[in-house]
């Protein structure tokens, strides 16, 4: 299987810069990047005839369900959906059956993975009210960080109590990533919902009940405690305006080589719906924190290109049809995105919202910086062949038959976007020649440079 690739006459966007170029790809790395490389024996040459090639996507906030809820999704089928969405690279949430609380059970999900994922992986510790000893223990090297569910959660992962939150952020030997919601409030407003129309609440109530104020109160905590005690915090999945002014905007590496101490993520789906989409989605486009009006979106969308929010992920939680088709208490929140999310990004440079360069920088530099990922997430000579080619020209049209997810479904059916992936590259192997993975390709586990 070929590790050494050259290719031609592609437009490179790497470090804010769009350029034409050539670009060697020797035993999975980069060799060389520049203009009219000639091809070596044994070297395989794709032309790329002015197609976008990119640094691959690192995903760093995905739900693959194993272990516990492989009904449901899997490493094996979510990995490919990432390499045909021009995901390189995911680090996996700690809420799976078992919880992943200690050093055994996050070994436990590397070795998996190491089986079976396409494109390459990491996996996060989970917090819970009883597992501080377990988060002072951490290696470093081992997760890119800890995950701490500021609301509501399954399982022994809510974490409620103050005082435990109070050493978690001051002990913590990895950087903080929280979901800010407050779990008193959306009790409350649920509470109020089932009152004025009992089982039967409609999906437009879903952004009312997982309401702006539970989101900001639990925000507001989240970097009160970084700030306390001077924490790295990634707070995810940023859905409302309201939140944005609790972050700078700006580079997260600043020039002196410093980075934000707090920084902010938010998904695809929130640059791509809004509460209008509960007419016509109902709960498939149900998750947590919801999807909220079309100002949030826009707000959202502009914060995202001036860097006051730094990282644009996925949350990809895939559910079975037949669950996102019960009533609103039952049905689970959470939405299947990984193999399109890179096309529905791209939506916002088509539309002039959002620039290619910054799309990048969001997806794959931001990612690197944020967690120390190793010789990933750039266009670099020496750095790992994680690569994506895009058509720009290529419009596609998602169909529920070409859905690699186990769940079997996506929340753009139907939609047409304006590009196309056309090639992914995980080490040096192409993965996804735009049509079929290749299931001999196996990711290698991410490591950290702290």
């Amino acid at each position: 299987m070929s590790t050494d690739w050259l290719i031609k006459n592609a437009e490179l966007v790497n470090e804010g810069r769009r350029f034409h170029a050539d670009l060697r790809v020797k035993n999975g790395r980069i060799e060389t990047i520049a203009a009219d490389l000639d091809g070596r024996p044994g070297e395989q040459v794709v032309d790329a005839g002015g197609l976008w090639l990119l640094p691959g996507m690192i995903d760093d906030q995905v739900h693959f369900r194993e272990p516990g809820m492989s009904h449901k999704a899997d490493i094996r089928h979510e990995s490919r959906a990432c390499a045909a969405g021009g995901v390189t690279s995911f680090m996996d949430m700690p809420n799976t059956r078992p919880p992943t609380l200690d050093r055994a059970a996050l070994e436990a999900k590397y070795a998996h993975a190491a089986e079976g994922s396409a494109v390459n992986y990491a996996y996060y510790m989970g917090a819970s009210n009883d597992n501080l000893e377990a988060i002072r223990a951490i290696d470093p090297l081992t997760t890119p960080g800890v995950k701490v569910f500021m609301g509501a959660s399954t399982g022994n992962m809510l974490v409620d109590d103050p005082e435990t939150l109070d050493g978690i952020f001051r002990d913590c030997p990895t950087p903080i990533i929280t979901h800010c919601e407050d779990t008193p409030t959306i009790d409350a407003l649920h509470a109020l919902a089932r009152e004025k129309y009992g089982e039967d609440i409609p999906a437009r109530e879903h952004p009312l009940i997982r309401s702006r104020e539970a989101c900001i109160k639990s925000t507001r905590l989240a970097i009160s405690l970084a700030q306390k005690h001077g924490t790295r915090l990634h707070v995810l999945h940023i859905s409302t305006a309201d939140e944005l002014a609790l972050f700078q905007p700006g580079p997260l590496r600043r020039q002196d080589g410093s980075r934000k101490q707090i920084t902010a993520e938010t998904c695809v789906h929130f640059l791509h719906f809004d509460d209008r989409d509960y007419e016509r989605l109902g709960f498939l486009i149900k998750c947590n924190p919801a999807i909220k009006t079309a100002a949030d979106r826009e707000a959202i969308t502009r914060a995202l290109a001036e860097g006051r929010i730094d990282v644009l992920a996925t949350d990809h939680a895939p559910h079975l049809l037949e669950e996102k088709a019960q009533k609103y208490d039952k049905a689970p929140s959470g939405l299947p995105l990984v193999q399109f999310v890179l096309q529905a990004a791209l939506q916002r440079v088509f539309e002039g919202k959002l620039t290619l360069e910054r799309v990048v920088d969001a997806v794959a530099h931001a990612p690197a910086i944020l967690f120390d990922v190793k010789e990933r997430g750039y266009l670099r000579e020496g750095y790992a062949a994680d690569l994506v080619l895009v058509d720009p020209n290529k419009p596609h049209t998602v169909t529920r038959a070409e859905v690699l997810s186990k769940c079997a479904w996506a929340p753009f059916e139907g939609e047409t976007f304006s590009s196309s992936i056309v090639g992914t590259f995980v080490n040096g192997r192409r993965v996804w020649d735009g049509s079929t993975v290749d299931d001999d390709v196996r990711g290698q586990r991410l490591a950290f440079d702290r």
